[in-house]
């Protein structure tokens, strides 16, 4: 009744799937920050050590859907809570991995890891299950900005737990997805879960045959897009910066104001789609996108150069990633939303396993500029379909 009577405000519900998001980008940093580092000192080689994370990514690639499915028939508590309790798995697992030096845990733990974020993932989707299409862009806006705490939370959970006497290095970084878990559960536990249809053959059925429109194929290509872009360039960026000689107390400055800008207008995004608009919006997030791309090409090249190309990106894949996702969540229909959540959060983790695995070989194959002028193509190409397909119908 309260939503009814003040349809300005967002429910409660959206604020603890806020703090569940925080806690699953916390995983997600600590997880990035340890998983090559442990990785290095018990692979067989050197060209092993990034496995583990490779195969979170693609247990992510491969079960978003599938995750989707799950929630559609048991509902979206269950997920979240299954969810977390793999997480709580994982993190045991990977911390008697490291313990004992065991490879093959190493990589069990990270496919685990992989297994809850394909659950974790669908919280901003969760958020605006229920809320008048009005409100869906600040929820959505809302639960990402949980990222902002997991920008400072991760690190200081990596350099605190790194390297404690007693225990192997990271182990206890691992140890800390359990914890991490634990109050995920307790969160989801007082969620309230707005009420779904059930998932009879007759809506199944509709929701085949629902129509796939140009604002939706929109929506998943600015996600997605903007995703492989953000992490193509921001871990090609890495490599870069090293090359130019910059320090690791200066590059890691650099990545953590790049992570600040990826998730602090989130706090505002939602506000900004409202008064502007979808179309504005997503257009202002590609403009950003090509901005970085076109400062790198033409710009000094400079480490201060970089760091405003990182901060840049992180602003344009703010406001692309949570535009494609309001825009999505704006055109579904009750029949379809689990679907083609599934579909757009699958081809999302696809193209950010592309972008998190390729920035090596197009470093070395074609150089910083011409991976550039790819990304360039590509926010293009988003730019024109969000112009051409919010025309019609959004300003």
């Amino acid at each position: 009744m309260d939503l009814i009577a003040r349809p300005e405000r967002l429910p409660s519900s959206t604020y603890v799937l806020s703090l569940c998001q925080a806690l699953n980008l916390t995983a997600a940093v600590v997880s990035v920050t340890i998983a090559a580092l442990a990785g290095e000192k018990m692979a067989p080689g050197p060209a092993w050590a990034t496995l583990p994370y490779g195969v979170q990514f693609a247990a992510v690639a491969l079960l978003t859907y599938p995750a989707s499915v799950f929630m559609r028939r048991f509902g979206r508590k269950p997920g979240f809570l299954c969810g977390a309790m793999t997480l709580i798995v994982a993190g045991c697992v990977g911390f008697f991995a490291v313990q004992q030096s065991s490879f093959v845990g190493l990589v069990l733990a990270h496919g685990l890891l992989g297994v809850y974020v394909s659950f974790a993932n669908f919280y901003r989707f969760a958020a605006v299950d229920q809320l008048p299409a009005p409100l869906r862009p600040r929820g959505v806006s809302l639960v990402v900005a949980g990222g902002v705490l997991a920008a400072f939370i991760g690190p200081w959970i990596s350099l605190g737990l790194g390297n404690v006497d007693g225990y192997a290095p990271y182990s206890l970084c691992y140890a800390s997805f359990a914890g991490i878990g634990i109050s995920t559960i307790a969160l989801v536990g007082v969620w309230r879960q707005g009420r779904g249809i059930e998932a009879t053959p007759v809506h199944m059925e509709a929701a085949r045959k629902a129509p796939v429109t140009a604002a939706i194929l929109a929506a998943i290509f600015t996600s997605a897009s903007a995703y492989m872009v953000m992490n193509l360039l921001m871990v090609q960026a890495s490599l870069v910066m090293d090359s130019m000689g910059v320090g690791f107390h200066a590059s890691t400055l650099a990545i953590q104001a790049h992570v600040i800008a990826m998730f602090l207008p989130s706090l505002v995004t939602g506000l900004i789609i409202g008064k502007f608009g979808f179309r504005l919006t997503l257009c202002a997030g590609f403009l950003l996108l090509i901005a970085t791309t076109l400062l790198a090409l033409f710009g000094s090249g400079g480490f201060e150069a970089m760091l405003i190309g990182l901060i840049l990106l992180g602003i344009g894949w703010n406001l692309s990633y949570i535009g494609g996702g309001a825009l999505l969540a704006k055109y579904l229909t009750e029949e379809n939303r689990h679907s083609m959540q599934g579909i757009n959060d699958s081809v999302i983790a696809i193209c950010a396993t592309a972008g998190a695995f390729s920035p090596a070989l197009l470093q070395t194959l074609i150089g910083w500029k011409n991976t550039n002028l790819l990304c360039l193509l590509l926010c293009i190409i988003g730019f024109v379909m969000v112009w051409r397909a919010t025309k019609a119908t959004l300003t």
